[in-house]
C-alpha cells in the first residue's frame, strides 16, 4: 500500500517538475518548485516507513523546513530585488 503511494508521490512529483519547466511567469514556477519540495518530503517520510527508519522523519522535516525558508527567501528576492531589504514599515510614506 505504501509502495503505491510512493508510485503517486512519485507521478505528482514529474508533473510539478514539468510544470517548474513551462510554467509561464516566475511565480508559477516558484509554487510548482514549492510543491516539487513539499512532495519531497512526503516522499522521503514514506521511504523511511518503508524502510522501518523512523529517523528519516526528521530529515523530512528538516527538508520541510530548508523547503519553506527557502520559498519565502525567492520570494522576496524576486520582490525587492534584494534580500536584504527591510520592506515597508508603518512609519514610511509612499510618494
Amino acid at each position: 500500500m505504501f509502495a503505491a503511494a510512493a508510485a503517486g508521490i512519485l507521478v505528482s512529483m514529474a508533473l510539478a517538475l514539468a510544470r517548474a519547466l513551462l510554467g509561464p511567469t516566475v511565480y508559477d514556477r516558484i509554487l510548482a518548485i514549492n510543491a516539487f519540495g513539499t512532495k519531497t518530503v512526503l516522499l522521503v517520510a514514506v521511504f523511511g516507513f518503508l524502510t522501518e527508519r523512523p529517523d528519516f522523519l526528521d530529515i523530512s522535516m528538516l527538508y520541510a523546513l530548508i523547503n519553506f525558508v527557502g520559498t519565502i527567501a525567492v520570494l522576496k528576492f524576486f520582490e525587492y530585488r534584494d534580500l536584504g531589504h527591510a520592506g515597508p514599515s508603518d512609519g514610511e510614506q509612499g510618494g
